[in-house]
């Protein structure tokens, strides 16, 4: 344990953010997962509005540096590769 001032604080406030973060990369998940869901019910028109959550919450944890920018394209590039074998 910490026994100065400002370094119990940064042990609080890391906590605080490790919880903020994860509850943000566990929605991130959960938006991804219930759009392949979706594409694996054939659901074009509520797969891509799902798609749409999931661009906007992977967008938003890059540029929050939850995940690398690059991890974010990829997966982007993947969810609509997967919506346009469905609608192809």
């Amino acid at each position: 344990m910490p026994n100065i001032k400002s370094a119990i604080k940064r042990v609080k406030t890391n906590n605080k953010k490790r919880l903020h973060n994860a509850t943000q990369k566990s929605a991130l998940r959960t938006a991804i997962k219930s759009f392949e869901t979706l594409v694996e019910q054939n659901n074009v028109e509520a797969a891509s509005s799902a798609l749409v959550v999931a661009t906007r919450k992977l967008d938003k944890a890059a540029a929050k540096g939850l995940i690398h920018k690059n991890a974010a394209s990829r997966q982007k590039s993947r969810l609509t590769k997967k919506l346009n074998s469905i609608t192809a």
